[in-house]
Order: structure tokens, then C-alpha cells, then sequence
């Protein structure tokens, strides 16, 4: 680290790290669950406007990356569809059938549509599968390989007792871009992180392996957080991937059930409080930028048409 001064700046913001889902076209099965009546409801890039007012070191929010919700095709061209007519979308994080043998057909397919320009990576609820060896079944990491041979990345989505399969899937596909979602899922709650930076600090060990400072507050205490809460998470992630593997993300709107937009940016910033200019640039645009190959300076155009680049 370089030494202590504010983050300032005219930059953009990029958010990483977000969901968008309409109840009346798609069930969202898992808001079913306790706990998420908050967020029983639809929500849309125009939501997401209004709630995401607040600057983060000067910056305005320019781009976003949208990510699935659920094992759906159809949902992924759902997103890639918004994503070709709004341009606040830079980039989509779809899902497929890893294990499927037609993976290769339905990433082409899939590319070649209305949007297709934006999928820039895809992502499987590994937090939900019970098998500790999943990412390493042979259909998965043949699928995987297809996504890399088709140019995309993988967003990890792992909970904290899941690292094993991960350090593992970074070691068997070194040229496989990875970012890991939500830091892994921290106990922050239960403030036992010892166990957790150990395995993170092996990940990152992975230099094809990025991280998203996202998903945090929802690990905490949901009423109670602080930012000294959050702090002891930020600084291994900091020393761990260095600013320019670490990337921002509000997980909005699940990150309501815990305070909101607003309230995470705040954090945000004030944990950014010891970086300088360049770091804070990484933080906040650069590494998700170059990630998932998106420029926030320039959007792309609203009438971008069917398999075009999205920018």
C-alpha cells in the first residue's frame, strides 16, 4: 500500500456484481425462502438507478455486471436481451448445463443472439451442490473448458467450507479466468475468519483468480453490521489479490435484506480510505473492466443489434 490518502476522483464506477429478476415472466424459487420477503418483488435496471445514488470516491455508477439467479437458459437470454437495450449493462454472467455434452452448441447459440456480445462469463450455484468434488466431476471441468475455449470466464460461487474444490479447479485450468463471488462467503458474523483466509490466501495464490468485494453485509449480522465488521474481510482480501484482482460488487438487490446500495457504498469507501489513486481505480472500474472486457467511458450504443459486440 502506498501511502494514506482519500480516494478521489472523476472516474466511473463499475458495479460488478448485481441481479435483476421480474417475478411475473420468471419465478425466482429461492425467494421463497425465510427471510427474503424484502425482496419478494420484481426488480429492473430503473430500480437499480434509483437506489445506487450514492458516489463511491467521487464516482458515479456507469456499468454495471448483471449475474444469474437461477439454472436457466432462458433466464440468460433474459438478461442478455436487457443487456442489449440498456446500456447501463456491460456485461452478463449466464448459466448453462456444465455436465451437458451440447454445452458447446448452447454457449454458440447463445453468443450468436440478441445480446450475445455481452455474456462475458458463466456461473452454477456450486454453494448449493452437495458433492465436495462437484467442480472437479469430469463433465464439469470438460464443460469448463468449453467456456474457456469460447472465451469466457467462471464466477466461482462457493461457501467458505468449499475452497478445497476451488484451489483444485484453479490448478487443473490455469487458463480458465476466475473470479470468486462474494469473497467466498466469509463467516463475518460469527468473526471466525482464520480458516477462511487460509483458504483464500491459497485461491489467490492463483493469478488467474480475481475476487469480487461483494455479498459481505449478508454474511453479517443484518441489523447490527459496521464497517469494523467488514474492515478484518477487506484487508486480507487486500493483501491477499492485491487491488488490481479485487473488483467492487453491491450484490443489489439482495444487499437490501442487509442495509442496502447506499449503506454498502458508504463502506466502501471509507475501507478505501488507505488506497491511492491508481489502487482506488482498480477497486472500483479497472479490475472488472478489463475482467470482463467492458469500458465504462464509453457505453454502447442502445441500438446495438442481434450477435453485435457489447462493449
Amino acid at each position: 500500500m502506498s501511502e494514506v490518502r482519500t480516494p478521489t476522483g472523476p472516474g466511473k464506477l463499475v458495479d460488478a456484481h448485481h441481479h435483476l429478476w421480474d417475478l411475473d415472466r420468471r419465478p425466482q424459487p429461492w425467494l421463497d425462502e425465510p427471510g427474503h420477503e424484502p425482496i419478494r418483488r420484481t426488480f429492473g435496471t430503473d430500480d437499480l438507478r434509483s437506489d445506487a445514488t450514492r458516489r463511491i470516491a467521487g464516482r458515479t455508477l456507469a456499468r454495471t455486471v448483471v449475474v444469474q439467479c437461477v439454472t436457466s437458459v432462458s433466464e440468460t437470454r433474459e438478461l442478455l436481451a436487457l443487456a442489449d437495450a440498456d446500456p447501463l449493462i456491460g456485461a452478463v454472467v449466464g448459466w448453462a448445463d456444465l455436465t451437458s455434452p451440447a454445452v458447446a452448441d448452447v454457449l454458440a447459440d447463445l453468443l450468436a443472439g440478441p445480446g450475445g456480445g455481452c455474456l462475458r462469463a458463466l456461473r452454477h450455484l456450486v454453494q448449493g451442490e452437495p458433492d465436495p468434488q462437484w467442480l472437479q466431476r469430469p463433465s464439469v471441468e470438460r464443460g469448463l473448458r468449453t467456456v474457456g475455449q469460447h472465451g469466457l470466464a467462471y464466477d466461482l460461487l462457493i461457501r467458505d467450507h468449499q475452497f478445497d474444490q476451488a484451489v483444485r479447479l484453479a490448478e487443473r485450468l490455469p487458463d480458465l479466468p476466475l473470479v470468486l463471488d462474494h469473497a467466498g462467503k466469509p463467516p463475518v458474523a460469527r468473526g471466525e475468519l482464520d480458516e477462511w483466509e487460509r483458504d483464500v490466501r491459497r485461491l489467490a495464490a492463483h493469478p488467474q483468480v480475481h475476487c469480487k468485494v461483494s455479498g459481505l453485509v449478508t454474511e453479517a449480522d443484518h441489523r447490527k453490521w459496521t464497517t469494523d465488521d467488514i474492515r478484518p474481510v477487506w484487508d486480507v482480501l487486500l493483501s491477499a489479490f492485491g487491488p488490481q484482482r479485487l473488483m467492487f460488487g453491491s450484490d443489489w438487490p439482495v444487499c437490501l435484506l442487509a442495509g442496502g446500495w447506499n449503506q454498502w457504498a458508504a463502506t466502501v469507501e471509507e475501507l478505501l480510505l488507505g488506497c491511492s489513486a491508481a489502487e482506488t481505480e482498480a477497486v472500483l472500474a479497472g479490475t472488472a473492466t478489463g475482467f470482463y472486457r467492458l469500458d465504462p467511458a464509453n457505453p454502447k450504443a442502445p441500438e446495438s443489434k442481434k450477435g453485435t459486440p457489447c462493449s
